[in-house]
């Protein structure tokens, strides 16, 4: 028996990415980045509907007091009304670096916006890791990234994890009491066989989930780094994944079409036991 099922649908992602369980609304976000489109799921009835974006979409998350989304378009942070599909900037990124264009996005429990960026062409690494707080401040607090993803918290919220997928590593940082970070410190090393880390998720044992781009599966790894578990799945590039459902106990992870060497399922949507539940998702606080 299959450890995954694969979301029945009309067509697949080109680079699917940043799932986002939405409580308030009973909806799974996701994007596809190079097809500009934002998705919603409804996950008791599989019903999928699609809002076209005016640009690269890399991540949507909740606003906590506002009913429209935080939007991280490809050189730029906006609000989207999912009603009228009304989008409102916010604040330009990296106006500096100009071939750059965002990757991956999360809030953490006091509602700040962590997200990164990357060389669109791979040449570079020009990524850097931004804090933006409630009041819309932005901050850069990390610097030299081939492709960022996936940053995540652990469940007492000491410990930020981030991505050089780039370079194959899974970093950690110790939050600070001023909501800044300690020194980088490599956590986890992919070998080359397990492909490259992408994005990632947290349960509720602190156990860290990741998805392996080129790969071809989703794994957990202990508070102490240790591999405890990998789901196979038909796809090479997985890209990220995210606890869903009223108890945070299913999850369904994103993949990509590109850069696929052509199985039938790359692009898909799947859903996989996980077996431990989630942590809530927080929403933006401004």
């Amino acid at each position: 028996m299959d450890d995954y099922s694969v979301l029945p649908r009309d067509g697949v992602d080109q680079l699917g990415e940043g799932p986002m369980w939405s409580a308030r609304n009973g909806l799974l976000y996701w994007v596809d980045i190079l097809g500009a489109h934002l998705h919603t799921l409804e996950p008791d009835t599989n019903v999928v509907r699609s809002h076209a974006m005016p640009d690269m979409v890399c991540w949507a998350v909740e606003r906590r007091d506002y009913a429209d989304l935080l939007v991280g378009l490809r050189k730029s942070i906006a609000r989207f009304d999912p009603q009228t599909s009304r989008t409102e900037l916010v604040c330009p990124v990296e106006p500096d670096r100009p071939h750059n264009r965002l990757n991956d996005a999360k809030v953490d429990a006091e509602g700040n916006l962590w997200f990164g960026s990357k060389d669109d062409r791979d040449l570079e690494a020009s990524g850097a890791l931004y804090r933006m707080t409630e009041d819309g401040s932005v901050a850069m607090v990390d610097d030299g990234y081939k492709v960022t993803n996936g940053p995540a918290f652990s469940p007492d919220g000491r410990w930020l994890y981030h991505n050089d997928s780039g370079r194959g590593v899974v970093y950690r940082f110790e939050r600070l009491e001023d909501e800044g970070i300690g020194e980088r410190e490599e956590w986890i090393r992919f070998a080359t066989e397990d492909g490259y880390p992408d994005g990632m998720t947290v349960d509720s044992e602190g156990g860290l989930w990741i998805a392996h781009w080129a790969g071809g599966r989703v794994s957990r790894f202990d508070p102490a780094g240790k591999l405890m578990r990998s789901v196979q799945l038909p796809a090479s590039n997985i890209t990220s994944c995210a606890f869903a459902g009223p108890n945070l106990d299913r999850m369904f992870v994103t993949s990509a079409e590109f850069g696929s060497p052509g199985s039938p399922d790359d692009g898909a949507l799947f859903e996989i036991e996980p077996g431990v539940r989630g942590l809530p998702t927080p929403a933006y606080a401004g």
